[in-house]
């Protein structure tokens, strides 16, 4: 049996906030420590598939955290392609495990249907950097700003409680704009941009932070949006950094304290200590 308490999650339930759904819950486990064995309860983090229809056609289903899904909804269809600009969403309505989405072109090809388990971003197999947009963006950043932001954005009560999430930030030279928790890093990336297009966010001024491994995947969606900087307290892959090459991304990884690796344009990156060091 499980603990059903409701959980907001961070950043729920404020005044004039909609209560979130639960992010977590309670199940029994076993725990082992050495020869001791102990009964009780520990935080697991849901994973809860949606299908999401676009103008009546099944265009994929994913597996993800319940959170914040008309900005997931946006940023993948914008990261995707099937549309330009949040204007063209008439419309997003959620019915249980269903998300229905209206645009304004209703015979928009979206492709066939497709399954995004937790740990996967999509079906491309294949990444033709030719077909990708450059990055248009003069944008720089402090390393110092970077490390500061990382240690900022990583530390997260939902991880410390269930060890189960990626987190994905979106920030600017004033700071972190949005942060988003997922069991996929791919669905977080999604729900920021998604946050970003619909309030305006000014992209080519902006950086990405994540917990996780900067795929090709990661690096395509940026390239889409026209983020010039993605940052890593992890690693990244021979694939992302061809692409971030051609195409003018800069890529950060191993962002552990005051070190970082720098792959790619690396005169984005200017070199400054942290605040308070």
């Amino acid at each position: 049996m499980t603990d059903d308490t409701t959980n907001a999650g961070p950043g729920g339930g404020g005044p004039g906030r909609k209560k979130l759904p639960r992010l977590f819950r309670k199940v029994p486990c076993t725990r082992i420590t050495d020869e001791q064995v102990e009964e009780i309860l520990h935080e697991v983090i849901e994973e809860t598939p949606y299908a999401l229809f676009v103008n009546g056609r099944h265009m994929m289903t994913a597996m993800m955290t319940p959170a914040d899904l008309e900005d997931f909804v946006t940023g993948f269809l914008f990261t995707e392609q099937v549309i330009k600009d949040p204007e063209e969403i008439e419309s997003i309505r959620v019915e249980k495990n269903r998300i229905s989405v209206i645009t304004t072109n209703l015979f928009r090809v979206v492709g066939p249907k497709k399954t995004i388990l937790s740990g996967c971003g999509g079906s491309t197999s294949y990444i033709d950097s030719e077909k990708l947009p450059n990055i248009r963006s003069d944008f720089s950043v402090g390393s110092g700003c970077i490390a500061d932001l990382i240690k900022q954005t990583l530390t997260s009560e939902l991880h410390q409680l269930t060890g189960g999430i990626h987190v994905v930030a979106l920030a600017g030279a004033e700071g972190i704009i949005t942060v988003s928790e997922d069991i996929g890093r791919h669905n977080a990336l999604d729900r920021v941009i998604g946050y970003g297009l619909r309030n305006g966010i000014d992209f080519s001024r902006t950086f990405i932070i994540v917990s996780g491994r900067v795929s090709s995947e990661m690096a395509r969606k940026c390239l889409i949006a026209n983020i010039p900087i993605i940052a890593s307290r992890g690693a990244t892959t021979t694939l992302a950094l061809e692409v971030a090459v051609k195409n003018g991304l800069t890529i950060v990884g191993f962002v552990r304290g005051s070190k970082m690796n720098v792959y790619t344009h690396t005169k984005r990156i200017k070199i400054t200590g942290r605040q308070g060091s």
